[in-house]
């Protein structure tokens, strides 16, 4: 481990293992961020949203670099750079809505350095809580920056900053499952249910827990279209993503990121009534004014993606 520390910086610890990770995290279990590639983590902490006074930077684990094949299941470590996922065989051949969804996020430099488990694990956002302090003090202060209410509903309860990773739901879509790493003991559960639907408190994980291990169905045969609405084809966060997989079963599972809290998952089959699925996924959809695109334009795009993404499949 290396450990440094000034009075004007952090204390910034690099690990070598996700034991070592787990008890650096165990003593400043109060105060610190765990930190990958840092595209999502230090953005954060230029823009005063990420205070920690402890980084425990786990990008020398090595053991979660790996990709392979294990039974059934397709093991893909979490610190994998999302541009080095296009060079592994079995994703290209069985999985390639993963690196259509890689491919969408940032550009070819954060793809360099961002992480597949960071993609996953980005924070929540929202355009008056991503801003400077100064922006954040002319505005007020939101729920999710300490503030008394929500300023794109003037809720006092409710944050509704968006999830934005683009990974997460074509993974989803694919029945992906995680392994979690945590002091108490590890656990596999599939992705969906590591988020809350909250956006002051975006996942379920332990604040100490580590995300390890991406795993993959290898027995089913997917078809998958993945979308994304954004200003530009690179670099802006995503203001709609939608992901679309279907099995050799005719299993289909849909869902949708960038316009509630957290994913909007909905199970269908191949045959059912495609007008009842949008309106699902309008009901289900938590949609405000707190995007570049109006709340009524991304419900409008929502319609067309998903309509598109059936007449595809």
């Amino acid at each position: 481990m290396t450990a440094l520390a000034t009075t004007t910086s952090p204390i910034y610890m690099r690990v070598g293992s996700v034991s070592e990770a787990l008890e650096m995290a165990a003593r400043h279990s109060d105060d610190f961020s765990y930190l990958a590639g840092g595209t999502d983590v230090m953005v954060n902490r230029f823009q005063g949203n990420n205070p920690a006074s402890c980084l425990i930077d786990l990008s020398g684990i090595a053991e979660l670099q790996n990709v392979s094949e294990e039974a059934d299941w397709l093991r893909i470590g979490a610190l994998v750079k999302l541009n080095r996922l296009k060079n592994y065989p079995p994703i290209t051949e069985y999985f390639p809505v993963l690196i259509e969804a890689a491919r969408a996020v940032g550009s070819p430099l954060v793809r360099s350095m961002a992480t597949l488990g960071g993609n996953l694990l980005c924070e929540n956002r929202c355009i008056f809580y991503n801003q400077t302090e100064f922006g954040r003090e002319a505005v007020n202060y939101c729920l999710k920056s300490g503030g008394d209410i929500c300023i794109a509903t003037g809720g006092p309860k409710v944050c509704f900053s968006e999830f934005v990773s683009d990974t997460a739901p074509a993974l989803i879509s694919l029945d992906a499952r995680v392994e979690i790493a945590a002091p108490g003991g590890g656990k596999t559960i599939p992705l969906e249910e590591i988020y809350t639907g909250d956006g002051l408190q975006p996942r379920k994980l332990e604040k100490t827990a580590i995300l390890k291990t991406i795993l993959l169905p290898l027995n089913r045969c997917f078809r998958s279209v993945f979308k994304k609405l954004s200003p530009r084809k690179s670099v802006d966060f995503t203001s709609l993503t939608t992901a679309v997989s279907v099995d050799d079963n005719g299993k289909m599972k849909v869902v949708l990121g960038g316009v509630s809290p957290g994913p909007v998952v909905i199970e269908w089959q191949r045959n059912g009534d495609p007008e009842a699925l949008i309106k699902q996924a309008l009901k289900l959809c938590k949609t405000v004014d707190n995007d570049v695109y109006s709340r009524n334009y991304r419900r409008k795009m929502i319609s067309v993606f998903l309509s598109e993404s059936l007449e595809q499949l």
